[in-house]
């Protein structure tokens, strides 16, 4: 299937494909129609992480050059991170070489108002690593939106602003990547789902890397990411679930706040912050939400398995051998799937 290489103009004119697992049904239509395909009392939950400037290109002590992507927060000022060795986004990921021998106490230079030590190697990968930089606070802030950029990759035609890769609704800078299923969601769109009587709702979750290079790392996917819920979601919820509506999630990084959460509380879903290691998977039977709006990914990509938590194998490979046959574009701006019964 075909990448989409760059943001299109009018979000609300993306391709929609309606997957319904209860009728084994595909529908085709356009962003703009997800009112029609909702009704009064569901509620659709969003991320409203917003994106950092994540990639950071920069030198060791000895001169090497190597570019740091921020996966996610550990503390203040510290960051798990995905090194890479010289080069850049024009590369493909799973081409780009190995990042110079590092070790903890080694230092990164990424300009002269931001650096970092590295703390420790994961044994899983020399290229996963934890990082603390010298800069802390506002001085810290600044010199990352002066210095970084956006994580993309090789199919995207031309260099990315932070701008490209924000959803409308984004607050606080968590995350590694865009979340992406959010992309479309133009304020408009937002207001008439309200006023047709659907609910909205938003959570924020720490959206991680989607693509290491590493077949290794790879297999890891996705890391331990952090989540917050706050407790007006959590009553929108509890509300919908009483009233027999169902319960939407826009991308996986919801559902994964939202099933993590309620794994790790004997199925109750509460407020408040929490980290989340839960992987959605053919066998998982998911207790929160009823169906998801998600991008169009391959059959080849991960992501394809974690959707059969919703939809039998047999119906998502017909909805993408559909996509793919009626010009569907994929991955982060892309085209998006409904699924929902």
């Amino acid at each position: 299937m075909s990448p989409a290489t760059w943001p299109r103009d009018n979000p609300l004119e993306e391709r929609l494909l309606h997957v319904d697992p209860r009728l084994g049904r595909l529908r085709d239509g356009r962003i703009a129609d997800l009112p029609a395909l909702l009704e009064p009392g569901d509620l659709l939950v969003v991320n409203d992480g917003a994106t950092l400037p994540a990639s950071l290109h920069g030198a060791t002590a000895r001169g090497e050059a190597v570019e740091a992507r921020l996966i996610g927060e550990l503390a203040e000022g510290r960051y798990s991170a995905l090194l890479f060795g010289a080069g850049d986004w024009h590369t493909r990921t799973e081409d780009r070489p190995a990042p110079p021998a590092l070790g903890p106490g080694d230092a990164v230079t990424f300009g002269d108002d931001l650096s970092a030590v590295v703390e420790r190697v994961s044994a899983a990968s020399a290229r996963l690593v934890e990082i603390a930089f010298r800069e802390r606070g506002a001085a810290l802030w600044s010199a990352l939106y002066r210095r970084g950029r956006p994580i993309q990759y090789a199919y995207v035609a031309a260099p990315l602003q932070i701008w490209h890769a924000q959803t409308r609704y984004a607050s606080r800078p968590l995350c590694a990547e865009l979340p992406s299923a959010g992309r479309p969601l133009a304020w408009g769109l937002l207001l008439d789902l309200i006023r047709r009587g659907v609910r909205v709702a938003s959570l924020t979750h720490a959206a991680g890397i989607s693509s290491t290079g590493d077949p290794a790392l790879d297999a890891l996917l996705p890391l331990p990411e952090r989540f917050e819920i706050p407790e007006e979601t959590v009553a929108a919820v509890r509300e919908a679930r009483a009233r027999g509506r169902r319960v939407i999630a826009v991308g996986t990084t919801v559902t994964r706040a939202l099933e993590g959460c309620a794994a790790q509380h004997g199925g109750e879903l509460r407020a408040g912050p929490g980290v989340t290691d839960l992987v959605l998977h053919p066998g998982f039977r998911p207790r929160v939400v009823d169906g998801l709006l998600t991008g169009v990914h391959d059959p080849a990509e991960s992501h394809f398995r974690l959707l059969e938590a919703f939809a039998p194998a047999e119906l998502l490979h017909r909805a993408n051998a559909h996509a793919e046959q009626a010009g569907y574009l994929c991955h982060e701006f892309g085209d998006s799937y409904l699924v929902l019964s």
